[in-house]
């Protein structure tokens, strides 16, 4: 089963952490990839910018909203795709994730829309 750990931080940790300590919890990161990698169960990974906008299409008219949104106190930071046999699995991988030290590692499984 495919799953997404999603890295789910407050808005403005990554400015009030600082460069030098950015540079080493982003390393942990990597590390944590290598580890998953090693074990044969990431499939895809990534760090994801603060920037962001968001569309929709309804009735046919197109809106682009340029982020940062006011009602978010959140951002997804980047996640991590991993296939594991079991929900339990990938929730005992996210407990391991350095980054649920400093933010929320939502665990979310992949598959069709109609499906939960």
């Amino acid at each position: 089963m495919s799953f997404v750990l999603l890295i789910v931080e407050p808005l403005g940790q990554r400015a009030e952490r600082g460069r030098e300590a950015g540079e080493q919890v982003y390393q942990r990161m990597l590390d944590f990839s290598a580890e998953l990698e090693a074990q044969g169960i990431l499939r895809g990974v990534s760090s994801l910018g603060a920037r962001s906008q968001r569309l929709q299409r309804r009735a046919g008219q197109t809106q682009l909203i340029d982020g940062p949104f006011a009602e978010a106190k959140e951002m997804v930071g980047g996640f991590f795709w991993i296939d594991v046999p079991t929900r339990e699995e990938a929730l005992a991988i996210a407990a391991r994730c350095p980054a649920a030290e400093w933010a929320t590692v939502e665990v979310r499984g992949t598959g069709p829309c109609f499906e939960d």
